[in-house]
């Protein structure tokens, strides 16, 4: 069994990705730099998240059918943090959201048995 976010990657095209700047590789943290813009004077975003319209520039495949991001062991903090529902046994509104954007029913512990 796959894991459910390996066919959905909804969360990486329904929301920004801001983060602080210290953790883009021009400043010795790990996401590079070229796939991030200024968003103020400490944050940066992830390309594509800060539109109407978010796509993460680092998202690979068709949301809801094939996905993987493009930088996974890079990639930033809010994007480690979000965790999928009933990944660890407790809900994420935030992956419900996403998936809802896109369709989809919110993921049940039937999910990941």
């Amino acid at each position: 069994m796959s894991h459910p976010c390996m066919r959905c990657g909804a969360c990486c095209a329904a929301f920004r990705v801001a983060f602080h700047w210290m953790e883009t590789d021009a400043a010795g943290g790990v996401t590079p730099a070229g796939l991030t813009e200024q968003l103020g004077a400490h944050r940066v975003n992830m390309l594509g998240t800060n539109t109407y319209e978010p796509h993460c520039t680092a998202l690979v495949g068709e949301v809801g059918v094939a996905t993987h991001c493009g930088i996974y062991a890079l990639r930033p903090s809010p994007c480690r943090e979000l965790k999928a529902a009933w990944e660890d046994g407790t809900p994420s509104p935030q992956c419900d959201r996403a998936r809802a954007k896109y369709g989809m029913p919110p993921l049940t512990l039937a999910d990941f048995a």
